[in-house]
């Protein structure tokens, strides 16, 4: 099987080209399609965002048909034609799809991960990865430049999590350069690092002058 095979199927059916969810295939149970249920499980599951390729193997089904069937999911966990808006939905980031919690519920669902897993990273290392995140890629030493300590453990602390990696070693200096990972990208719930928030309305512009500045 190929995963760009034809798959007959009533286009009428088809919620990307008909009303969503309307004429969807129902299992016994009144709900999608079990392609839909065996996504949805799969998706809950992932720790990192599924690109449609592998999660087409993954059910042993056209690429076509799995494409539709996410649409059918977002649909779905949206509330569309009468379906329950759900408190997690369905998001496409870094190149694949993965269930992040929506938004307005981020503060109660942060509050009860910071209580049963306080595990964290620290803010020496939030800065260092704010760092690298903006000035990618850069050195270990111009790093702790700009943070005006050393960051040697940091950084190994980073790159033992998956979010920072070696982008290339500088042939003059033999200085190693960190990039960000699409783990980040993940973490954060976005599709590119243009889509990091500007750091310019939160710098001093210099209005009440720079007397108190080092």
């Amino acid at each position: 099987m190929t995963l760009d095979a034809v798959h007959t199927s009533d286009p009428a059916a088809d919620p990307i080209t008909g009303p969503a969810l309307a004429g969807t295939v129902q299992d016994a149970a009144g709900g999608l399609a079990p392609i839909e249920r065996k996504l949805e499980a799969l998706l809950m599951v992932a720790d990192e965002p599924q690109s449609l390729i592998h999660l087409a193997t993954a059910v042993d089904r056209p690429l076509k048909d799995v494409k539709a069937a996410i649409a059918r999911l977002v649909a779905d966990f949206d509330g569309v034609a009468g379906t329950v808006r759900r408190g997690f939905e369905l998001r496409e980031v870094a190149g694949g799809w993965r269930i992040y919690v929506r938004p307005e519920y981020d503060l109660v669902v942060a509050d009860f991960v910071l209580t049963q897993n306080p595990s964290q990273l620290s803010q020496a290392a939030l800065e260092t990865l704010a760092v690298i995140a903006y000035k990618q890629p850069i050195s270990r030493g111009a790093v702790a430049s700009i943070r005006a300590v050393n960051v040697d453990s940091v950084v190994r602390t980073l790159l033992g999590r998956g979010l920072i990696t070696e982008a290339f070693t500088d042939s003059e200096t033999g200085a190693i350069n960190y990039a960000t990972t699409d783990l980040l990208l993940s973490q954060l719930g976005i599709n590119t690092l243009d889509e990091l928030p500007y750091i310019s309305p939160l710098l001093a512009d210099g209005a009440d002058g720079f007397e108190d500045l080092p």
